[in-house]
């Protein structure tokens, strides 16, 4: 009988992610073998690098990541926390980066591009598929600059600023969101605490979890989307899914608690409502990204969000001063496209055209 995976009832639960410095050495490898990567394929879309980026994945990363990332896709344990954070992992030319765009849609992906290889590398290892979702800027391309703007800045979204975004899973209103996410720094002179919060940080689940098995919970799409538009249709679902004993999850507080828009049932709320008093408990809130560091998120385990800043200022000894607006680069994944082409582009498998809890878009 194989112990290794046999889990003692004794543990504690996870709290917080794992944490890993990256070595100088295992960074420059990183940086080699992205130089590389792009100097034979160009761009990190390309569909020659992508058909490759497993193999490439485990070829030229160093041994210590690739091994982190690869059990992070099958370790489902009581003490799997679902993040990993990899502290120094590149170093950002800041000079090079130039200053912040003012919206996402004016980053120059020129720019970008070497992060690009590294981001697609790191899924590769675990290995996954990097995607995009049309609900996701129409696509917009694996690749998206979360840059703070003025006009979203009390939003809950990834150009917000001025509240805390609430932890969530990425596209909670979707059937099939993303598996894996990776958000890579490039800076954060405001010093702004990203969070994080684990299903696993629970334990073994209690009569209000298994509650959450329900299919009775609604969640509108978020900020980004007019009223009517984010409304949808009205089908409801689980908020915990998978193993009774270590569940996955699906949950955006801003959306099925805050939202009025999201019309739940009396009951539904009162359980969400209180399962939410539970979870804000259990957040990670300790670690303030550097640039370069990047976060490695199971989507299915995990939850993410991040403290309210003012956007383009920090303090230095005692006064405020301006400084460049922070930018992190996010990119989903999937393990597998197999069963998601039916909600994909006919003539791009890596484009998932889910709209809003199975309906497929209609702007094809």
């Amino acid at each position: 009988m194989d112990l290794k995976n046999e889990e003692s009832p004794h543990q504690l639960p996870p709290m917080a992610p794992l944490i890993i410095e990256v070595l100088p050495i295992e960074r420059a490898i990183i940086k080699s073998s992205a130089l590389q990567l792009q100097k034979e394929f160009g761009h990190y879309e390309s569909p020659a690098y992508i058909a490759s980026l497993h193999l490439n994945a485990y070829a030229l990363l160093p041994e210590r990541i690739a091994a982190l990332l690869s059990n992070l896709s099958n370790d489902f344990s009581s003490q799997q926390y679902g993040a990993i954070v990899f502290k120094g992992l590149v170093d950002v030319d800041q000079d090079a980066l130039g200053p912040t765009p003012a919206s996402w849609k004016e980053s120059d992906d020129d720019k970008l591009n070497l992060y690009g290889f590294i981001c697609a590398l790191l899924h590769g290892a675990v290995p996954s598929k990097p995607v995009q979702y049309y609900v996701q800027r129409k696509g917009g391309g694996i690749l998206h600059a979360i840059i703070p703007e003025e006009n979203m800045s009390f939003s809950q979204t990834g150009a917000g600023s001025k509240t805390d975004l609430f932890v969530h899973t990425e596209d909670a209103f979707l059937l099939h969101p993303a598996d894996f996410l990776s958000f890579l720094y490039l800076r954060n002179e405001e010093r702004v605490n990203s969070t994080l919060y684990s299903i696993r940080s629970h334990g073994e689940p209690d009569e209000l979890m298994k509650a959450l098995f329900r299919t009775i919970y609604k969640c509108p799409k978020d900020a980004n989307f007019d009223v009517e538009e984010a409304l949808g249709e009205q089908e409801t679902t689980a908020v915990l899914y998978g193993n009774a004993r270590r569940p996955f999850i699906r949950f955006d507080a801003a959306e099925q608690i805050y939202n009025e828009q999201a019309d739940q049932t009396p009951e539904a709320l009162d359980i969400l409502k209180q399962f939410w008093a539970k979870a804000k408990l259990l957040i990670y809130d300790q670690f303030i990204p550097n640039a370069g560091d990047l976060i490695f998120v199971n989507n299915h385990l995990c939850a993410h969000g991040r403290t309210a800043f003012k956007a383009g200022v920090r303090a230095v000894d005692g006064k405020i001063v301006p400084c460049e607006r922070r930018q992190m680069l996010r990119m989903m994944s999937k393990s597998s496209l197999i069963h998601m082409q039916s909600l994909a582009h006919p003539e791009n498998p890596f484009l998932i055209m889910e709209d809003h809890y199975g309906k497929v878009a209609t702007a094809l």
